[in-house]
């Protein structure tokens, strides 16, 4: 009986983490259509390309930079973006807010400004990073973006200073873990 318990348990817990990554896709899913937005969706088989790429370079003697950067990468399981200009940010940020199980996440950094909003925001597994989450809403523009993976905050920390991936300027000026 205590094993049937365990499974069951087990068993939701997995359907709850699914669901909560099926509202992130729903809300992507629900937008990524209309013209107001630029979406960007980089595939996990891409990320290991890419790491791929760098770790090689650094075989080559590029250096260490490079074979950080390509191991770090290679962590990267998926970046979804949605970016919108002459929306209703604010609407879209709050709606977007709305979906989310805030039980699963942690806030990392929250700016609140003169019809401004920027969350950025962590959901972990085991001890590791599985998802870095930033929304952003103002009165004519909204970002959301999804970065999935399994990641320290040294991870984050590292591809915050060393990339031009988006948002990351924005995490790297705010106040950054050290776990």
């Amino acid at each position: 009986m205590k094993k049937l318990i365990s499974l069951l348990v087990l068993v939701l817990v997995a359907t709850a983490a699914q669901a909560q990554d099926d509202a992130i896709v729903k809300f992507f899913s629900k937008y990524m259509e209309s013209d107001d937005f630029s979406r960007v969706y980089i595939s996990p088989k891409m990320m290991q390309m890419a790491g791929g790429f760098l770790k090689s370079a650094a075989a080559e003697g590029d250096g260490q930079d490079a074979k950080d950067m390509g191991e770090l990468i290679s962590k990267v399981k998926g970046i979804r973006i949605l970016s919108g200009e002459d929306v209703d940010g604010m609407a879209l940020y709050k709606e977007a807010m709305g979906t989310l199980n805030k039980n699963k996440y942690e806030d990392l950094m929250d700016v609140q400004d003169k019809g401004s909003s920027l969350k950025f925001m962590v959901r972990e597994e085991n001890g590791k990073v599985a998802e870095l989450l930033m929304l952003s809403g103002s009165e004519g523009e909204f970002t959301l973006l999804s970065m999935l993976g399994s990641f320290t905050y040294q991870d984050l920390n590292m591809l915050a200073e060393k990339t031009d991936l988006p948002g990351m300027n924005e995490y790297s000026s705010g106040k950054k873990k050290n776990k």
